[in-house]
């Protein structure tokens, strides 16, 4: 599983992806719609570094 990977490929439009093992893109979403989600979700399971859609991180 790749790491989220933040890119701007236009100025103001920053989005999260992920690559496939030949560098391929295979996931985009909108970094606003990603945090807002990440918010509204309550997983089970603690997410690693670079993964913060696929679980719950700690509130700081």
């Amino acid at each position: 599983m790749s790491k989220r990977e933040l890119i701007e490929p236009n100025p103001g439009d920053k989005r999260y992806i992920r690559r496939d093992d030949q560098g391929r893109i295979t996931e985009s979403v909108d970094v606003g719609k990603s945090l807002a989600a990440d918010q509204r979700q309550h997983a089970k399971y603690d997410a690693g570094r670079g993964q913060g859609d696929r679980g719950d991180r700690p509130k700081h």
